[in-house]
């Protein structure tokens, strides 16, 4: 009878050790939540803005678009972008995200091995007298304890996944704040030359105005005007010079923003500046991509589609809490009364064997979290349709302002033709005295705001250059090709 019942323990210790092995081989097989469906932005094949004014469609050169500012061909703006992504402090902060995300997906894989413990002691305690001898007993052990969790529904695998997406909408995350940085730095370099040119045709005004000053001062004297004139030139004057501390202003703003831009505190970069130097000229022709080649390219769309896909893997990740958990674990060690012979091959001890544990009832927590996971990746998906909508506005409305600035100055160079050709008529016939001093008042004032007008519009098309391709996602892959 004793050996009936051995057998059939023993049979059932089998049973018991061929279903946890089965469990083993199957655990990489399930993976409970949904699986994740990479998406592909959903656009039209064409923009809805007309290409003219040197945009057309095509294939955009990848090189040309990693390194865009060399486009406009000016050396200082090209090394300014240089030196912004070794030093810029926006950059170094998203890179130090992509090391801790690197660092959580290591944490998620940890939880495919076992884990090791070492468990040693030494005990000394008393048995109580009325319960057995009353001696002091003295045990010394060194043991390393292991647990293995088999990821038989996929838990793990989840975590990993989900992990390594976040690793990646980091690393996107990076590079859109590259293309952004370079952005900024061309926009506020653009703006710089833009201000130090306006400031240089404003100075050159005034010294006009001066002028007719002292004409009018001289003719005033003569008795050949009266006091108005005189005084209709010295407001004049005092108007144009107004409008120096605007244009100081921005041009103090622009400089400083460039410095801390490139990780510097403001005004380091002032004396490198302090030329005034053309503003750049765009190129003649840009080729503007289809809209889901360009949408594939920006890095803030591609890193909304990878927390799209982390929040769906996390949804597994809390189902799996709904299933039973299988452990292996064991122990291996040494254990004895005296320390002399610890270390004997007869102190040797060990266990092994699984464990199951399962939450029966948790008033439906388990679930509710599910359904939290669900919400917010339904919120992921709709970040992430925003997202692309918002990239192609911003797209949409670039192409457009490209288009009408250039228009623009093209109407702003002939007007300037226009009022430099009619303020030297007025001057000739004031000077002959066959016109009065209003002709030459209205004469200079239009020239003045023309030239400032084209000054500012020059520098805005080169702006919304800048400003196109950022749209298009340019500049994140000069890292990748270094």
């Amino acid at each position: 009878m004793l050996m009936m019942q051995e057998i059939v323990q023993k049979k059932g210790e089998d049973i018991f050790c061929v279903f946890f092995v089965l469990l083993f081989f199957l655990s990489g097989c399930i993976s409970v939540g949904p699986d994740y469906i990479r998406k592909e932005p959903d656009v039209g094949q064409n923009w809805h803005a007309r290409l003219d004014s040197g945009l057309r469609s095509g294939n955009p050169d990848p090189e040309i678009l990693a390194r865009w500012w060399m486009t406009f061909q000016d050396n200082e703006l090209s090394s300014l972008e240089k030196r912004a992504i070794k030093t810029n402090l926006d950059l170094k902060i998203a890179l130090a995200r992509i090391k801790e995300s690197r660092a959580r997906r290591g944490i998620s894989e940890a939880g495919f091995f076992p884990y090791l413990d070492s468990n040693d002691s030494a005990k000394k305690y008393k048995i109580s007298e009325n319960s057995g001898t009353g001696k002091i007993i003295k045990t010394y052990s060194l043991a390393f304890d292991t647990k293995w969790e088999l990821d038989i529904f996929g838990g793990v695998r989840r975590s990993v996944e989900a992990a390594q997406a976040e690793l990646e909408a980091a690393q996107d995350g990076f590079y859109d704040v590259m293309v952004t940085l370079l952005a900024e730095v061309a926009r506020n370099y653009i703006e710089v030359r833009a201000y130090q040119n306006r400031l240089a045709l404003l100075e050159k005004n005034i010294q006009v105005q001066k002028n007719i000053c002292k004409l009018n001062f001289s003719k005033y004297q003569a008795g050949t005007i009266d006091r108005l004139p005189l005084e209709q030139s010295l407001y004049d004057l005092d108007q144009i010079r107004s409008r120096l501390s605007a244009l100081q202003t921005g041009l103090e703003e622009a400089k400083n923003r460039i410095a801390v831009l490139l990780g510097e505190s403001p005004g380091m970069l002032h004396e490198e500046l302090s030329v005034c130097e053309p503003i750049p000229v765009p190129p003649k022709t840009i080729v503007v991509g289809v809209p889901a080649d360009t949408l594939r390219q920006r890095p803030d769309v591609r890193k909304a589609e990878r927390e799209l896909a982390a929040q769906t893997a996390k949804i597994g990740v809390v189902t799996a809490d709904l299933y039973p958990r299988f452990r292996l674990n064991g122990t291996l060690g040494l254990e004895s009364i005296s320390t002399g012979n610890l270390l004997a091959y007869s102190s040797r001890m060990w266990s092994f064997g699984p464990s199951v544990s399962w939450n029966i009832f948790d008033a439906g927590a388990i679930r509710q979290n599910i359904r939290v996971q669900k919400t917010i990746q339904t919120q992921m998906m709709w970040k992430y349709k925003s997202t692309i909508l918002k990239a192609q506005e911003e797209v949409e409305n670039i192409i457009v302002a490209y288009s009408r600035e250039q228009h623009r100055k093209e109407y702003l160079s002939k007007a300037v033709a226009s009022a430099k050709r009619a303020f030297q008529l007025s001057m000739n016939q004031y000077k002959a005295g066959l016109a009065g001093f209003d002709g030459v008042l209205e004469a200079q004032r239009k020239l003045v705001s023309f030239e400032d007008d084209l000054a500012e519009s020059e520098g805005n098309v080169a702006i919304n250059l800048v400003r196109l391709y950022k749209a298009f996602g340019g500049g994140w892959r000069y890292l990748k090709q270094k």
